[in-house]
C-alpha cells in the first residue's frame, strides 16, 4: 500500500519530423512582443516557444497609410524577410494556450494544457530550458501580469481556479476559487486581466468577476455578456475593464459605477482576442472567429461612440491572438504561420476628403447631424501627413448608437441627411466591409505538423495525417517514417495496410504537439511481445525456435544506448579504484605511490625463500624524517613494505599505523578508518601471493609471536579469545579477513592457512565490535529509489567481492540485454527522450528530463537522479518488473469426431495458456496425446502442423496465429475459446484409440503452456 501514492514515472520518446526546418508545427495561440529588443515571441499548439528577431525590419518599417483609391491596399506577402529565427524551445508536451512577458521583458511565462505554468528567461547567460513554477488540475488557459507588481503572474484554468505565482521561486502566492461563493458549476477561466489593484476574470458563465489580488477578496462582478468571455483588458489605473465575448460584442465597464458603459458591435462573429498597449485603452485591437482584425481609436473623444474603427486585415482562419506596436500588427491563427501586417494610422483629428474641394476637420463632437445628399464619388479618410486615403468601406460602425457611415460626409456636398436622433438606434442594413489589407506584408512560415493518427494492430506501425493532407506510415521501433501514401483520407489507407493480429498495448501514442510521441509506463510497456521470425531484422542473429521479443525492452535498450555505454565506462573506472582502495585500507599505503617491486639483499637471509637472493639489495628510503626499526626477524631492512607517505603517523617497535582517508568508495560502505599493526600491514600487502604469505606468517609465528601484555597501549591491552573449533586453519592469519567479513557474502578470503595451527590468534575486540556494526550497516543498506539506486546496489556487491578477493578487480555487475534478446537498432540520434513524473496531488505531469538519444551519455548524472529505478534495473541488469502472465482459456475438441477427444478429468478438454501461444504449439500438444511417441525420434518426420489443422468458428487457423489474435479477431466473444482439431489426411495416425487410454488428466495441465 505504500507504493500506491508514490508518483509514477513514464518515459516518452518523440519521433523527429523529416521536414523540421523551423517554425511552429501547429496553430499559434500566444504572441508577445518585446518592443525594446524588437523580438516577437510565439507559443503554439505544438508546445514550442519560438523567438523572432525583427530588429532590422521592425525598426526601419513605418506604419502603412494606404494609397488613394477605392480598392484595398494589396501588399506582396512574399517580401524580403526581415526577421531572424532562433532555435525553438520545446517547453510543453501539450498546447501552449497563452504567453506573457514580465519583469521588464526578461521573463516569459507560458500556460499549457499539460497543466503547468512555466517560466523561461531567454536572455539569461545559460539560456536554460523553461522551469515549472506551478500546476493546475486541469488545462491552463490564460495568464496576466501586473505592470506595477511585476514579481507575480496570475494563471486561470478549467479547474475553476485562479492562482498567483511568485516569479522569483516563491511558489504559489494566492489561490482564488472562481464561483465558490455563488456555487456555480461553470467556473472555468478563459480570460484574465490585471491593472491597478484589481484582477478580472471571465469564462463560459458570462460573468466578469473582479478581485483584489493582494487579499483574494472579490470586489464586484459584472453581468451583461450572453456567451463565453474570451478576452479581458484592464486599464493601468484599474478603473476601466474591457471584455470580448463570443456573443460578438466588446463591452467597456466602469469599476467605480459597477456597470457596462459601452457595448461595441463592430464585429459580426465571436470576438476571440483583444490587445492594447495604451494605458487608458484608448487604442485597441480586436480579432474575431471570421478572421477580421479591427483597430479602434477613441483618442480625443468624449464619447466612445464617436471613435473610429478600421477593418485592418482579413485572415483565412479565426484570430487566436492579435498584437501590435507602432509599425506592425501580428496575427496568430490555427495555421502554423504568423502574419505581419503594416499598422494603420488612424486619428480622430484626421481630415476627410470628398468630391468637394473644401476639407472639413473630423471632429465628432462639433459635427452637425443634419441630413445631406449622398456623394457621387466615394469619399476617403486621409492622414494628416502624406494625404493618402483609407477607403470608406473599410471603416466599421463602432456600435449601434454610432452614425455610420454617413456621419463622415460633409454638409455642403449635397448628401442625403441621416436619420434624426430618435432614429439613431435603427440599423440601416448590411454593410459590405472591405479590409484595408487582404494580404500580409510578411509571413513567418511554419511546418506541416501531424494532426491525426491510427495505431495499427501490430502495435509497431502508426498511420499519421499532417496539416498538408499527407498520410505517412511510421515505425515505432525504428523511430522513423517508412512509407508515404500521398494526400489521401487516413480512413481509406488504414484497411489496406492493417493486419489481423493482436498485440498487447505496450505504449500510448499521440500527435497533440504535431509530432508522433510514444509514451511508455512501467505497468504497460513490457506487455507487448512479438515473435522474432515476424520482424524484419537485419543481421545474422541466431534466434531460438519461437523466440519472442519484448517491444518495450527492445526500444528502451537502444533509446538509452549512449547512457549504457557511459555507465559501463564509469563502472570500469569504479571497480579499478575500488580494488586499489581496499588494498590501501588494508596496507595503509596508497597503491598509486607504491613501488613496483620489493628488492632484498643478495645475501641469504633467514626466514625468506631462496628466490629472494636474485633480487637487488636496494633498500626503501625513509620519508619525511621517519625511520623504521627491524620488525621482520632475521632482516636488516626495517620493514619489507613500501614507504609511508608524509603526513601518516607511525611508531617504532610495533606501534600502530593509522591510514588517512582514501577515496569515494569509503563514503559508500566504510565510514571509519581502522587501526592495524605493522605486522598486519606486511601480511595484507602480500595477499596476492598465498605461498609467500604462508611462509612469512610461519616464520613470524615462530620467531616473534605477538603476545599482548598489560604494559602496552589500548591496542595491546585487548584480550585474547579462544579459537573456534575446526576453523583456525580456514581463517586468515591477519585481522583483515575478520575485520571486513561482510554479511552479504558467503565467500572466504582465498589465503593459505597459517602453519602454526596451535597458536591462538590475537583478536581485536574493538575490531570485532566494528565488524558487528559494519555488518548491521550493510544489512540496513537502503539504496535510493531512482536510477542511481541500481548503481548503488551494484557497487555494494563490488565491495563484498573486493573484500573477499583483495587486490582483484571485481567482475562487472552491469549486464545489459544481448542482441539475441534485443536485436541492434539504429535509432535516429535526434529522437527526443522525455522522463516525466505523475503528480497524484494535482493530476499533472512534470518533465524531469528532456534530451535526445545522442545526449543521454553526457546527461548521465542528471538521468541517474531523475530516472526511475525500474529503468535502471532494465538497462543495467536486464531485469523486467514482475507481472503475472496473461492467459487465455480454451477448449480443445475433435472436429466432427474424426479424431478422439483428449483425455481430461471432466471430459471437456479445457486448458489455459499464455496469450502469445501459437496455433502450431497447440497442434503439437494434440499430436503428443493422440499419437504413440516413437522410441527413436525420426528427424525427417512430419511436423504436427503439417498433418493437423485447427479450426475456430469454422475458420481454418494459421499456424502462426496466437491465442490473443484468435480471441480478438476470430472468436470475438467472452468465455472459453472453442477450438476443433482434425487431420488433413497427409499422415495416417495409427493406434489412436489404444493410445488415448494411457493418458491421464495430468498430461493436459496448465503447466504444459505456462512457459510458452
Amino acid at each position: 500500500m505504500a507504493r500506491t501514492d508514490k508518483a509514477r514515472h513514464r518515459i516518452s520518446y518523440v519521433l523527429p519530423l523529416s521536414n523540421s526546418s523551423g517554425g511552429h508545427r501547429l496553430g499559434v495561440n500566444g504572441l508577445a512582443v518585446d518592443k525594446e529588443r524588437s523580438i516577437l515571441y510565439s507559443g503554439g499548439r505544438d508546445g514550442v516557444i519560438c523567438t523572432w528577431d525583427f530588429a532590422a525590419g521592425c525598426r526601419a518599417s513605418q506604419p502603412l497609410t494606404p494609397a488613394v483609391n477605392d480598392a484595398p491596399v494589396r501588399e506582396r506577402s512574399k517580401s524580403q524577410p526581415s526577421r531572424a529565427w532562433h532555435a525553438p524551445v520545446q517547453a510543453h508536451t501539450h498546447w501552449i494556450n497563452d504567453i506573457v512577458l514580465a519583469q521588464s521583458n526578461s521573463a516569459l511565462i507560458t500556460a499549457s494544457s499539460d497543466l503547468t505554468v512555466k517560466l523561461w528567461r531567454p536572455h539569461s547567460e545559460n539560456r536554460s530550458l523553461p522551469q515549472t513554477i506551478g500546476f493546475h488540475s486541469d488545462y491552463v488557459k490564460c495568464l496576466a501580469t501586473s505592470k506595477s507588481q511585476p514579481n507575480w503572474v496570475a494563471s486561470g484554468g478549467l479547474d475553476h481556479k485562479i492562482r498567483l505565482w511568485d516569479l522569483n521561486g516563491g511558489g504559489e502566492v494566492l489561490q482564488i476559487s472562481v464561483g465558490e461563493e455563488d456555487r456555480i458549476a461553470k467556473g472555468s477561466v478563459y480570460a484574465l486581466g490585471v491593472g491597478g489593484s484589481i484582477l478580472a476574470g471571465g469564462g463560459p458563465e458570462c460573468i466578469v468577476r473582479v478581485w483584489d489580488p493582494r487579499s483574494g477578496k472579490r470586489v464586484t462582478k459584472l453581468v451583461g455578456h450572453t456567451d463565453n468571455i474570451r478576452g479581458i483588458l484592464v486599464s493601468d489605473h484599474g478603473d476601466v475593464v474591457m471584455t470580448a465575448s463570443s456573443d460578438q460584442t466588446i463591452k467597456v465597464w466602469s469599476i467605480s459605477a459597477g456597470r457596462c458603459i459601452y457595448t461595441l458591435t463592430m464585429h459580426n462573429d465571436s470576438v476571440w482576442s483583444l490587445y492594447s498597449d495604451h494605458p487608458r485603452l484608448s487604442v485597441f485591437y480586436s480579432g474575431d472567429r471570421s478572421g477580421l482584425v479591427a483597430k479602434t481609436s477613441v483618442l480625443r473623444t468624449s464619447d466612445m461612440d464617436q471613435g473610429v474603427c478600421i477593418a485592418v486585415c482579413q485572415e483565412h482562419d479565426g484570430v487566436n491572438k492579435v498584437i501590435g506596436d507602432e509599425s506592425n500588427i501580428w496575427t496568430a491563427t490555427a495555421n502554423s504561420s504568423i502574419n505581419r501586417w503594416p499598422n494603420i494610422n488612424i486619428d480622430v483629428g484626421s481630415k476627410l476628403t470628398g468630391p468637394a474641394s473644401q476639407h472639413h476637420n473630423w471632429n465628432f463632437i462639433s459635427h452637425p447631424r443634419q441630413p445631406q445628399s449622398p456623394p457621387s464619388v466615394k469619399p476617403t479618410v486621409k492622414s494628416d501627413e502624406d494625404g493618402k486615403r483609407i477607403p470608406i468601406n473599410s471603416i466599421l460602425r463602432l456600435s449601434n448608437t454610432a452614425l455610420f457611415p454617413t456621419h463622415l460626409l460633409p454638409d455642403r456636398d449635397g448628401f442625403t441627411h441621416l436619420r434624426q436622433g430618435s432614429e439613431a438606434l435603427i440599423d440601416t442594413g448590411p454593410h459590405s466591409v472591405t479590409p484595408v489589407q487582404d494580404l500580409p506584408q510578411e509571413s513567418i512560415e511554419g511546418q506541416n505538423g501531424l494532426i491525426k493518427h491510427i495505431l495499427l494492430n501490430d502495435r509497431r506501425r502508426v498511420l499519421t495525417l499532417d496539416t498538408a493532407g499527407e498520410v505517412m506510415m511510421w515505425d515505432l521501433v525504428q523511430c522513423e517514417p517508412v512509407h508515404s501514401y500521398g494526400k489521401r483520407h487516413l480512413e481509406d489507407v488504414a484497411p489496406e495496410v492493417n493486419t489481423v493480429e493482436s498485440i498487447a498495448n505496450w505504449c500510448t501514442v499521440n500527435t497533440r504537439t504535431g509530432e508522433l510521441a510514444c509514451i511508455l509506463e512501467e505497468n504497460l510497456c513490457f506487455d507487448g511481445e512479438v515473435y522474432a521470425d515476424e520482424l524484419p531484422i537485419s543481421g545474422t542473429v541466431d534466434f531460438k525456435d519461437d523466440q519472442r521479443i519484448n517491444l518495450g525492452r527492445w526500444v528502451l535498450r537502444y533509446l538509452f544506448s549512449a547512457l549504457i555505454d557511459e555507465e559501463i565506462r564509469r563502472d570500469e573506472t569504479y571497480r579499478r579504484e575500488l580494488s586499489n582502495t581496499h588494498l590501501m585500507e588494508t596496507t595503509g599505503i596508497p597503491r598509486a605511490i607504491s613501488p613496483t617491486s620489493i628488492q632484498l639483499p643478495k645475501s641469504p637471509l633467514i626466514g625468506w625463500p631462496d628466490f629472494a637472493n636474485d633480487m637487488s639489495g636496494i633498500t626503501p628510503r625513509p620519508m619525511a624524517g621517519f625511520s623504521y626499526g627491524p620488525l621482520t626477524p632475521g632482516l636488516t631492512i626495517g620493514c619489507a613494505t613500501p614507504g609511508i607517505q608524509p603526513g601518516q603517523t607511525t611508531q617504532v617497535d610495533n606501534q600502530p599505523v593509522t591510514p588517512g582517508d582514501s577515496s569515494v568508495s569509503e563514503k559508500l560502505t566504510y565510514q571509519n578508518s581502522q587501526t592495524r599493526s605493522l605486522s598486519d600491514m606486511n601480511n595484507d600487502y602480500f595477499s596476492t601471493g598465498p605461498e609467500l604469505q604462508a611462509q612469512v606468517a610461519s616464520n613470524e609465528n615462530t620467531t616473534n609471536p605477538m603476545v599482548p601484555n598489560e604494559g602496552q597501549d589500548d591496542r595491546s591491552s585487548q584480550g585474547t579469545a579462544e579459537p573456534d573449533k575446526d576453523t583456525t586453519s580456514k581463517e586468515s592469519s591477519t585481522r583483515f579477513g575478520k575485520k571486513f567479513r561482510l554479511s552479504f557474502s558467503g565467500k572466504k578470503l582465498g589465503r593459505a592457512p597459517a602453519t602454526n595451527a596451535n597458536k591462538p590468534p590475537v583478536i581485536d575486540e574493538k575490531a570485532e565490535e566494528s565488524d558487528d556494526s559494519r555488518s548491521s550497516d550493510t544489512r540496513e543498506f537502503a539504496p535510493l529509489d531512482n536510477f542511481f539506486g541500481v548503481v548503488q546496489i551494484i557497487r555494494q556487491e563490488y565491495h563484498a567481492q573486493a573484500t573477499d578477493n583483495l587486490g582483484q578487480v571485481p567482475p562487472s555487475g552491469i549486464n545489459p540485454s544481448l542482441p539475441r534478446e534485443t536485436p541492434v537498432l539504429k535509432i535516429p540520434p535526434l529522437t527526443t527522450i522525455i522522463i516525466q513524473e505523475d503528480r497524484p496531488e494535482s493530476g499533472a505531469v512534470s518533465d524531469l528530463y528532456r534530451g535526445t538519444v545522442a545526449s543521454t551519455g553526457k546527461d548521465a548524472d542528471l538521468i541517474e537522479q531523475v530516472a526511475p529505478m525500474w529503468l535502471g534495473e532494465l538497462l543495467l541488469k536486464n531485469q523486467l518488473p514482475h507481472k503475472d502472465t496473461v492467459k487465455v482459456s480454451f477448449v480443445l475438441q475433435p472436429y466432427d469426431d474424426f479424431l478422439p477427444s483428449l483425455p481430461s478429468a471432466d471430459g471437456n478438454g479445457r486448458l489455459n495458456a499464455n496469450r502469445m501461444l501459437r496455433v502450431k504449439k497447440i497442434l503439437a500438444y494434440v499430436a503428443e496425446r493422440i499419437e504413440p511417441r516413437p522410441e527413436e525420434p525420426d528427424p525427417n518426420a512430419m511436423q504436427p502442423e503439417e498433418y493437423l489443422e485447427l479450426y475456430c468458428q469454422n475458420q481454418l487457423l494459421s499456424t502462426t496465429m496466437t491465442l490473443a489474435t484468435l480471441r480478438a479477431h476470430i472468436w470475438k466473444g467472452g468465455g472459453d475459446v472453442m477450438l476443433y482439431y482434425k487431420s488433413n489426411g497427409k499422415k495416417k495416425i495409427a493406434n489412436v484409440r489404444e493410445r488415448i487410454g494411457h493418458f491421464s488428466i495430468s498430461d493436459a495441465t496448465e503447466a504444459d503452456y505456462s512457459s510458452q
